[in-house]
């Protein structure tokens, strides 16, 4: 058996005339959906497979079909004769144009064999004169199938041949998704050998050295691999040294490498190539020179071993010299070489006479960490998920390293300037003494591009699946963040809708507790808490330590922003109060923070909470006056009036009875909404009379808490209470093991004494937080409202027995869906926020909730 190895990205073009079996050879070795066949693209344009009349539109689909596989990274294989160097020509073309491997599988089967199988089939009515035709083009192109583009060339040629062959699926040598780290990427090195040195002590490696004291190799006591961008040699001190170490570490599997520019350049000065003498190879080539001959072979095979790039971590991470757009992970032609070795530019040239670098990391939107050097920076700068780390060592600066998956930075300064640069490396921040661990400067948009939020969308979530959000949804969203919404770079979260409890079976009830426990037993769920529900409004509550903060983390370069240092905003991402008040309240919540000591417990000067604000009427004003005062305003004016007007005429014998009754019913439930309502205003005098009620860390630097318990954050929450009680306000809660009657016969007896002394109402939520069951998301909290409470959001009779029943066929299942998909959506968010993500990777998820927000469900519910 022979086996030929194709790569699984690669453009397969199966060559060979009529007859040769190419159709049976596709379908024997390849998926159906894998096979471009010219006979079927006839069939699908003209009807019939052999009506060669309609070969150019059916090669136009053909080509359509498989530039579309082709950018999806897709296997594509064309069965056609193939035999005429323009048909491959325009192939490829294509390939290139997607920058995959062109491999030809040539049958080049004799010419007998290939006139009786046409004889045997009754759609074939050509003589052998076409195939002696196809055959003699055959001929005369297999020699120079490699010089046409062609990267591999397989040839069958006979039918044994070809029931021997073995296809072989394998991937790119750049494909090491399977490599999933840690890793240490570090920097453009440039020949400072003592630096990369001290830079893996930090590390923690323990180096290994030969018998002259040469450090030869190194290792992590916990397995951690070292990844160079590229560019070890030139410019500075010890280029042999740093070569040592380098291939030491690659040789003993301690390290990966790809090449940068400076290593292209060495390997054709080695290979007796012409090649300009600047720009530091000079310096490398005199130091090689005072090395052993072996050791410049060495040098050579492993600069010639180098790829342009590697995609590692199951796609999330890829290393290039000069950085890779999206379109170009995992690809392989000249073009994409070109770009990882050297980058793009403009054209144009600085003051300096060097190239201007087109800023490709401002457009880029992949998934995927792109880590990279060959452009010196001052100091390293999240760009769109993407972070350079050449920070000028062999200049002056400094060598610098990124702990991944963990985003840390790890650097040590240069001892001396080794070499002038062209263009100055203006000085880093004061940041990191050598060896410290620092978060790299983020570099966000001062605006988002449309595109980026705009038509229809599809979100991955980690705990849902994809969700769809539609075009008009979008322009909704579109309409309402762009006119009314806080500065996007603090608009990490958007808390998800809740959804109510299946409505309840008894009589006089909408809802229940019993509905919600029995709800949350059916999903598995045995132990729940049930949290007072406050009547105020929802918020989310943004705080930094300091100014500092605001600008690194969150990209806040406006001097005012980033004094407040943090947002308070509403569930359609409104800021609460102007920029005074806004900062009053946050330094409330800074200072207790800090009394509270969640500070020191933190890292990274930053949490996110959910909260509610209280009192109802200090965001509510208007909506009360409007929306319910008004109607329990017209109706104290009227109701009395008309039950005494009635009164008067049933006492004069009139048969008003029955309407004397209804409105006497009416005057009494208007009185019981006014009382409704006003319960849940307190007189307000100013900030000083805001509450929070908060009870969940949403996240903090690093962290995401939905996988605590509710108790936890709760515990949180208590702790701000003590710390600052005039800021925040407690929220009472009881635990309920669903499997024990008393227990839940007792928070029944709760939640009917909360509502009856006033109260909106509780949450259920289950008591682990985050919970799955049989591979589905759980309802993060079912709300259950009291009896008195709901007059506010249904009228001052929904109690009407007429009205109840039509209540209570209340269709809950769009509400409980919106609520799973925005729930997704918000923990979504928060991963990728504290994954250190790009602004408009985060915005994407909050933005989505805003646009779910615009579906036309019942608010009431």
């Amino acid at each position: 058996m022979s086996t030929f190895a194709v790569p699984q990205t690669a453009l397969v073009v199966l060559i060979g005339a009529t007859g040769s079996g190419k159709s049976t050879f596709a379908r024997t070795h390849f998926r159906p959906s894998q096979v471009l066949a010219s006979d079927a693209f006839r069939a699908l344009v003209g009807d019939d497979e052999n009506d060669q009349s309609v070969t150019v539109p059916a090669f136009e689909a053909l080509h359509h079909v498989a530039g579309a596989r082709l950018a999806l990274g897709r296997l594509t294989v064309i069965d056609a004769t193939n035999v005429q160097r323009q048909a491959r020509a325009s192939l490829v073309r294509l390939a290139k144009e997607h920058d995959v491997l062109p491999v030809a599988i040539v049958l080049d089967l004799p010419e007998g064999v290939c006139v009786r199988r046409n004889a045997e089939r009754a759609d074939r009515d050509f003589g052998a004169d076409v195939v002696r035709r196809y055959r003699a083009e055959l001929r005369r192109s297999i020699k120079g199938l490699a010089k046409e583009g062609f990267r591999r060339v397989h040839v069958l040629r006979s039918p044994e041949e070809v029931a021997d062959a073995e296809i072989v699926l394998e991937p790119l040598r750049n494909d090491l998704r399977g490599e999933t780290g840690p890793f240490d990427v570090i920097g453009d090195v440039h020949g400072c050998r003592a630096e990369l040195e001290a830079l893996l002590g930090d590390l923690g490696y323990r180096l290994r050295r030969d018998a002259e004291g040469r450090a030869v190799g190194a290792e992590h006591p916990a397995g951690r691999r070292v990844v160079f961008v590229g560019d070890l040699v030139d410019r500075g001190p010890d280029t042999p040294g740093v070569l040592r170490l380098a291939m030491g570490m690659v040789s003993d599997g301690t390290a990966l490498c790809v090449s940068g520019n400076h290593e292209a350049k060495l390997l054709r000065a080695l290979q007796g190539r012409k090649v300009s003498i600047g720009h530091g190879l000079g310096e490398s080539l005199a130091q090689l020179a005072a090395e052993p001959p072996e050791f410049t072979r060495r040098v050579q095979g492993f600069c010639d071993s180098l790829l342009a790039h590697y995609v590692l971590d199951e796609g999330r991470l890829v290393v290039a010299h000069a950085g890779l757009p999206e379109r170009y992970h995992g690809r392989a032609s000249g073009r994409v070489r070109s770009f990882a070795l050297f980058g793009d530019t403009t054209g144009e040239t600085d003051e300096y006479g060097l190239p201007v670098r087109y800023p490709w990391a401002n457009d880029y939107r992949g998934s995927a960490m792109v880590l990279y050097g060959h452009t010196p920076i001052p100091q390293a700068e999240w760009v769109n998920n993407t972070l350079c780390l050449d920070t000028g060592c062999v200049f002056g600066g400094r060598l610098t390293a990124l702990r991944y998956p963990e985003r840390e930075l790890v650097s040590v300064p240069a001892q001396q300037v080794w070499y002038e640069p062209a263009r100055p490396l203006s000085s880093p921040a004061p940041a990191a003494e050598a060896g410290a661990d620092t978060m790299p400067v983020r570099v966000e948009p001062d605006v988002l591009r449309i595109e980026d939020v705009a038509g229809r969308r599809t979100v991955q979530t980690a705990h849902h699946g994809r969700v769809t959000v539609r075009e008009e949804q979008s322009a909704a969203a579109l309409e309402v963040i762009s006119r009314f919404s806080l500065d996007p770079r603090w608009l990490a979260y958007l808390p998800p809708t809740m959804a109510p409890s299946p409505t309840s079976a008894r009589p006089d009830l909408l809802e229940h507790p019993d509905e919600a426990f029995a709800a949350y037993r059916g999903a598995g769920v045995r132990r729940v808490v049930c949290e007072e529900k406050h009547m105020g409004s929802r918020a989310v509550v943004l705080v930094c330590r300091d100014a500092e903060t605001a600008r690194l983390r969150f990209g806040m370069s406006d001097e005012k922003q980033a004094e407040i240092a943090g947002a308070v905003y509403t569930r359609t991402g409104r800021s609460f109060f102007g920029v005074a008040d806004t900062r009053r309240l946050l330094d409330r919540v800074r200072r207790a923070c800090e009394t509270a000591g969640l500070w020191a417990e933190q890292a990274g000067g930053w949490l996110l909470f959910d909260v509610e604000l209280l009192p109802w009427n200090a965001k509510a004003d208007e909506l009360i006056r409007e929306n319910f005062a008004a109607v329990g305003a017209a109706a104290e004016l009227a109701l009395p009036a008309a039950v005494a007007s009635l009164s008067a005429a049933a006492s004069r014998g009139a048969d008003v009875a029955e309407l004397l009754a209804r409105t006497t019913r009416r005057a009494s439930d208007a009185a019981a909404f006014r009382e409704a309502y006003r319960r849940y205003c307190a007189p307000m005098s100013g900030l000083d009379d805001v509450r929070l009620a908060p009870f969940e860390l949403l996240a903090a630097e690093g962290s995401t808490f939905e996988d605590r318990p509710h108790d936890w954050h709760l515990a949180v929450a208590d702790r701000l209470v003590a710390a600052a009680p005039a800021t925040f306000r407690t929220t009472r809660r009881v635990e309920v093991d669903l499997d024990d009657p008393a227990a839940v016969e007792s928070a029944v007896a709760w939640w009917t004494d909360l509502t009856a002394e006033g109260g909106e109402g509780m949450v259920v939520k289950p008591a682990d937080n985050l919970t799955r069951a049989k591979d589905r998301l759980v309802q993060p909290g079912l709300k259950v409202r009291g009896r008195e409470y709901l007059r506010i959001v249904y009228g001052p009779d929904y109690l009407q027995p007429a009205n109840l029943t039509r209540l209570k066929d209340r269709k809950l299942d769009t509400k409980r869906s919106l609520a799973l998909r925005e729930y997704a959506l918000g923990l979504e968010g928060l991963a990728r926020l504290v994954a250190g993500e790009p602004l408009w990777r985060v915005h994407e998820c909050a933005f989505a909730v805003l646009a779910l927000e615009s579906d036309p469900v019942d608010p009431r519910l």
